[in-house]
């Protein structure tokens, strides 16, 4: 059972867990005397169903990466090992039918396709990624650093169609009534995620360079090389914080809670060390690299509940 839990990439599933408990959190808690329709059990089968279709894109990139993988990772090999190859499309589809069938069940309750529509989308996305894009220059890599964020809008938009109608109002029918939050932050925590997801595919690309040469996978490190692949990671690690300038002078846009605002500039202040390491101590930087995309990514998420 542990090689499944592998396979499925558990930490992985327990990331997008959190960032979906992490939006339902955050839109109590930041509106406390605010009516807010909300479904738990719903919102339970949502985030079963995204769970499931994220674990089924897992299983399908393995089954389609298992020759590069048997050079980049050979002791993490779980088909072929602990699996046949033949189980892993079979649960792929298992998986992605189940996910699909909640899908469905909550646009049918909710009268809105948009839960087929992404759900839909998710599966195809993982599907081409893994067989077609993967070795394709940067769309594979742009479509897999995407759909993490694509989650938390996800997220945001069951409490649209739960809280915003559309029909006309009357004081006099509570169903007509709205509830119109503030999505912002997520949708501003979402847009981080794709950039730091973005730059940490680009780092895994570094270390996988022998086993995608070996399946001739355009990617970004053999297009220019491991250490402007490292620089571009790097510069890519500072568009949260540029975005973030943006919208305070473009816009009214203000960060939650002091500790948002601390969480943001320490990172910042991290990703500009990395920055430095590149010139100054590129050993250092080269046993590092992929730890900033993951702290990132942990204390962005911590952002939600505190």
């Amino acid at each position: 059972m542990i090689p499944f839990f592998r396979l499925i990439r558990v930490k992985n599933l327990l990331a997008i867990l959190l960032a979906m408990l992490g939006v339902a959190y955050f839109l109590h808690k930041e509106n406390p005397y605010v009516v807010i329709d909300f479904h738990p059990f719903h919102y339970g089968l949502l985030i079963c169903s995204t769970l499931i279709i994220a674990a089924a894109g897992h299983i399908i990139n393995d089954y389609f990466d298992l020759k590069a993988d048997r050079i980049n990772k050979p002791e993490e090999l779980v088909l072929t090992k602990y699996m046949a190859k033949r189980w892993a499309i079979l649960a792929n589809w298992i998986l992605n039918i189940l996910g699909f069938f909640i899908a469905v069940v909550l646009s049918w309750y909710y009268q809105t396709l948009l839960f087929v529509f992404v759900h839909l989308l998710s599966i195809n996305l993982l599907w081409f990624y893994s067989a077609y894009w993967k070795r394709k220059l940067l769309l594979g890599t742009a479509v897999l650093a995407a759909l993490p964020g694509l989650v938390l809008f996800l997220s945001s938009w069951f409490f649209q169609v739960l809280n915003e109608q559309s029909g006309p109002y009357s004081p006099y029918l509570e169903s007509t009534w709205s509830s119109y939050l503030d999505y912002r932050f997520i949708y501003f925590v979402a847009i981080c995620a794709f950039f730091i997801n973005l730059s940490r595919e680009i780092i895994k690309d570094i270390r996988d360079i022998p086993g995608d040469s070996l399946i001739d996978a355009h990617t970004i490190p053999r297009k220019i090389g491991s250490q402007k692949a490292s620089l571009l990671a790097l510069l890519i690690l500072q568009l949260p914080a540029v975005l973030f300038l943006l919208l305070q002078l473009l816009t009214d846009f203000s960060l939650p809670s002091t500790y948002a605002g601390i969480v943001l500039s320490l990172l910042e202040l991290l990703f500009l060390a990395g920055l430095g390491a590149y010139f100054f101590a590129p050993h250092l930087l080269e046993q590092r690299l992929r730890l900033l995309p993951t702290i990132a990514l942990i204390l962005g998420l911590t952002c939600l509940y505190f």
